[in-house]
């Protein structure tokens, strides 16, 4: 089993997920999104002291199924992955897991913390794990 990085994709934030060899996805904590200054730094920094072998990235469906402008936006970061770290990258289908990761968490759940952000990737990464949603 490789070490897997799961990531709730975000221009604002991004959640953050990781499994071990062992397959059990803990929430880890948030980084700045995309449009942030040290994103790809705060990012390098968790795989090197992970050590992740894998990335596993949400992948924002429109409910239909059909890829959208978040969807297309979530491409050109799985891009930059790539090419930042040379590393697999796998898209999961993530429709519903930002709500699921509220009820999660019930009354503690409060946007900013990035705990939800956080949850959200964990399931995202426990679904890869599990086997489930992954788009090619």
């Amino acid at each position: 089993m490789p070490v897997c990085l799961g990531i709730d994709y975000g221009t604002k934030r991004m959640g953050l997920a990781w499994a071990d060899e062992l397959g059990i996805a803990l929430p880890l904590k948030t980084i700045p999104g995309v449009d942030s200054q040290g994103c790809w730094d705060e990012l390098r920094q968790v795989v090197e002291e992970r050590r992740v072998s894998r990335f596993v990235v949400g992948y924002p469906l429109h409910m239909d199924g059909s890829v959208g402008k978040r969807a297309k936006e979530v491409d050109q970061f799985v891009s930059r992955l790539e090419d930042e770290f040379d590393l697999p990258v796998s898209k999961v289908d993530e429709r519903l897991t930002s709500l699921a990761a509220e009820e999660a968490l019930g009354k503690k759940a409060k946007p900013k913390d990035g705990k939800i952000d956080a949850t959200a990737a964990s399931l995202i990464l426990k679904d890869f794990l599990d086997g489930g949603n992954v788009i090619e």
